[in-house]
């Protein structure tokens, strides 16, 4: 297995937290000792202590998790699995996927999908971590994920190759649709979720994914647009060119 390239030269645990996105340092694992840590960790980790640990920089990061998280995750999953039951695009994984991103880069996507394109000859390969980028990556934000941290996440994904990525705050309800590592569309509990390009014909109003969630509700404004809307809509606003733009 691939050996991590070592983080920047760092002199404090504060300097650590803040280069991993500002994650609590509980996350952070000691052993290996911090810029040492190797592929085979990550899965000698999950094999001896059942923890889930992404590898960045040659550290072991444990995964954030939370109930309501796992639920989130887990009901996407379904609802894309069984848009895929009936359009044989490809796969559903969880949480405990490994996606090698770059060498020495192992990411854990709460839930994703691969389409068959992306698996050699079409088979799933046996691999613990594969070098397999999925076309959508699903994040769900959990208490002890900085804003910072799903942002690193977001732009190794996109430099990786994923086509699209879905952040889904229960806090917040709020999903955010990213074509880029910048920029998403917000969609609110009364909106619904398109597929696009990646998974065409897929739609899932997000009151279905909120309604067993407790805490406070939140609306967004207006009357629901489909998010294929709102995406064309975007594309075409970044082709226009600028003009009477004042200021810095």
């Amino acid at each position: 297995m691939t050996k991590a390239p070592a983080p920047p030269q760092l002199l404090t645990l504060a300097d650590l937290v803040e280069h991993l996105g500002g994650i609590p340092a509980a996350r952070i694992r000691l052993r290996p000792h911090p810029g040492t840590a190797r592929e085979e960790d990550v899965v000698r980790v999950y094999e001896l202590e059942k923890r889930l640990c992404e590898l960045v920089d040659g550290v072991l990061v444990e995964k954030a998790m939370g109930f309501v998280e796992s639920y989130l995750a887990n009901l996407l999953s379904r609802k894309v699995g069984n848009y895929l039951d009936q359009h044989d695009l490809g796969i559903v994984t969880g949480a405990d996927g490994l996606h090698r991103l770059a060498p020495g880069l192992i990411r854990l996507p709460d839930a994703a999908f691969v389409s068959w394109d992306r698996l050699p000859g079409g088979l799933i390969p046996g691999d613990a971590i594969v070098d397999i980028v999925p076309d959508l990556a699903i994040e769900v934000v959990s208490r002890s994920n900085s804003r910072a941290e799903i942002k690193r996440k977001l732009r190794e994904y996109f430099e990786a190759g994923v086509r699209v990525a879905w952040v889904l705050n229960p806090r917040k309800r709020v999903l955010e649709v990213y074509t880029a590592p910048e920029d998403p569309v917000r969609l609110h509990e009364r909106d619904v979720l398109d597929g696009g390009e990646v998974l065409p014909g897929f739609r899932l109003p997000l009151e279905e994914v909120f309604k067993r969630v407790g805490g406070p509700r939140g609306r967004g404004p207006g009357p629901p647009r489909p998010i294929g809307d709102r995406l064309a809509h975007r594309a075409a606003a970044r082709r226009a060119p600028l003009r009477g733009r004042k200021g810095p």
